[in-house]
């Protein structure tokens, strides 16, 4: 009798999980560290390019009263968490909702973006950082969405 739960034990699954864990934990780490730097007021401390204070301070970086960075703390801690629940409980829900949240992360990116390099004429490393992870995490969505349904 075949298990239906077999094809998220295998190798492929485990591996999605585990780069949803690492490379969430990666922008949650990002996202932490400049919700700490708005609340301070202070520089995100950019060295390698100038415009991080541009671009964390712009009114883009506010949705309402909430800074963006705060926004990007739920979303990777929500993925950080799921792939955490999926991996120890190998329910099929969770990793589909894992899968079909990442694209959230990766429209909001695209925006911040667009918005950094079209509107702001300024990067900010850390966004970028943050956009990185969330492509990463949107690309490895996809593969475990594709992989889910063959």
């Amino acid at each position: 009798m075949n298990n239906p739960f077999s094809i998220y034990l295998k190798p492929a699954v485990l591996l999605l999980t585990g780069l949803f864990f690492l490379i969430s934990l990666l922008g949650l780490a990002d996202a932490t560290y400049l919700t700490v730097a708005h609340y301070r007021a202070g520089s995100p401390g950019c060295v390698l390019i100038e415009g991080c204070d541009l671009v964390t301070t712009s009114v883009y970086s506010m949705l309402g009263p909430i800074p963006v960075a705060l926004l990007g703390i739920f979303y990777y801690a929500t993925i950080f968490v799921l792939s955490l629940l999926f991996a120890t409980t190998q329910k099929i829900r969770l990793f589909r909702l894992l899968c079909f949240l990442t694209p959230l992360g990766f429209l909001a990116s695209l925006w911040f973006v667009y918005l950094q390099l079209s509107v702001l004429d300024a990067i900010c490393l850390y966004c970028m950082g943050s956009a990185l992870s969330s492509t990463l995490l949107f690309i490895f969505g996809m593969i475990g969405i594709r992989y889910h349904r063959s």
